[in-house]
């Protein structure tokens, strides 16, 4: 009885670790690019389309754009996750960008899928 259970299991092996390498939900990466041509200090999110209330960088904090330069910011996330940028004129919410503060607006072409890919470089114009 004992040799056919572990019989049983090590011909289950290769299933379950191919079950677990192929798993879609696996963690992946993207790297999101950023320029601010705004005078002002600019604020960013990443929202999760996927999972309600995933944010990053989370725990009430931003990523900051306060000069001209590229920012690159990289994000673990789930591999196929749609993620969202919102970004705003820091103290002026109104003043916005992809879904803006706290992912409260829609928007047409600020979404990207978690891939393992970079996004091209979104250029924040006032």
């Amino acid at each position: 009885m004992f040799l056919r259970f572990v019989r049983a299991a090590i011909l289950l092996v290769p299933f379950v670790i191919g079950a677990t390498l192929a798993n879609p939900a696996s963690a992946q990466t993207i790297k999101w690019q950023f320029q601010s041509n705004h005078p002002n200090v600019v604020n960013v999110e990443l929202y999760s389309d996927s999972r309600r209330g995933h944010v990053w960088p989370g725990s009430n904090r931003v990523y900051v754009l306060d000069d001209y330069s590229t920012k690159t910011i990289n994000i673990s996330c789930r591999y196929g996750e749609t993620i969202c940028y919102g970004a705003w004129v820091r103290n002026r919410n109104n003043s916005y960008w992809g879904v803006g503060y706290k992912n409260r607006n829609r928007c047409s072409s600020c979404c990207y899928q978690c891939d393992g890919g970079t996004t091209n470089v979104i250029v924040l114009n006032p």
